[in-house]
């Protein structure tokens, strides 16, 4: 079994002290050699300067190649596209788009009277201009807005045909939950080669449980279990990277080739996942600011 190709996921400091937390993840991941880093947007867009930043500061001192997060939220559709020339500007190729969530307290999404009704209408704009590499969102545990799983897959391929090169599905806990899902894309016609699991190293059970929650991920009780038996015994971290592990190493047993890693900006433990699963240190990182 060869080890995968990986990703890593980290989002914009709101503070002096998240931005050494970030700059310590990037130095602590680098050398493992990701195909691209992506940098989040906050609900509602609230860190969209915040992650402009970030991201022109990572594409110049770091040398990794550096995905920006661009969602339709509170924006009109020139506003969304001076955002995308700005990265271009920078120097940054690859864009995550997304619908995006809705403000804080909003009932729903509710699109900008002049922006872009959703992340297809997004999608093809982007592609439109042939500047950048698109990846997008998907749910292998139905999307809360979702009126079936069904719908989830025929968004997708939706998303894929209007332009978008790669798929980045949201977090699950059991391999079963992303062959399944990937079973019923086959079945829609999608290429399945182009949808990348995203693995969430559980750092913090509480916070996890909650984010599962609202995002619809299914919680096996067997994890609910184990969690709270590891806490109680002090080994919650011996747990979380046993289950990542496990997690990944099944995947990549069933013909899985790429890993998305969500590091809440905290980097030891899907580094410790990564060494596990054969992922050695590559590359030192350069050009450090």
């Amino acid at each position: 079994m060869t080890t995968p190709d990986i990703s890593f996921e980290f989002f914009p400091p709101q503070s002096l002290e998240a931005s050494f937390r970030l700059w310590d993840t990037v130095q602590t991941l680098a050398p493992l050699d990701p195909r691209f880093v992506s940098v989040t947007y906050g609900a509602g867009g609230t860190t969209r300067d915040l992650t402009r930043e970030a991201v022109a500061t990572l594409h110049k001192s770091s040398g990794l190649n550096v995905a920006a997060h661009l969602t339709c939220v509170n924006a009109t559709k020139s506003e969304t596209m001076e955002i995308a020339d700005q990265f271009a500007e920078a120097g940054v190729s690859e864009i995550v788009a997304l619908r995006g969530d809705p403000p804080k307290g909003a009932a729903g999404f509710e699109p900008h009277p002049d922006g872009y009704a959703n992340s297809v209408a997004l999608i093809a704009a982007l592609a439109e201009r042939d500047q950048f590499s698109i990846r997008v969102g998907a749910y292998p545990d139905r999307h809360p807005e979702a009126t079936s799983a069904r719908a989830d897959v025929d968004w997708l391929k939706r998303k894929l045909d209007a332009g978008a090169d790669e798929a980045l599905t949201q977090f699950f806990f059991e391999a079963d939950t992303f062959f399944r899902f990937r079973d019923d894309c086959a079945k829609a016609g999608i290429d399945t080669s182009r949808i990348t699991p995203g693995i969430l190293p559980i750092e913090n059970w509480k916070g996890a449980r909650n984010f599962a929650k609202r995002c619809g991920t299914t919680i096996p009780a067997w994890v609910e279990d184990a969690f709270e038996k590891a806490i109680r015994d002090g080994r919650e971290d011996l747990l979380a990277t046993a289950i990542c592990t496990e997690l990944c190493s099944d995947l990549m047993e069933n013909g899985v080739e790429k890993l998305h890693f969500y590091t809440l900006n905290r980097p030891e433990l899907t580094r410790d996942v990564c060494f596990a699963l054969g992922i050695t240190p590559k590359v030192a990182l350069e050009n450090v600011a």
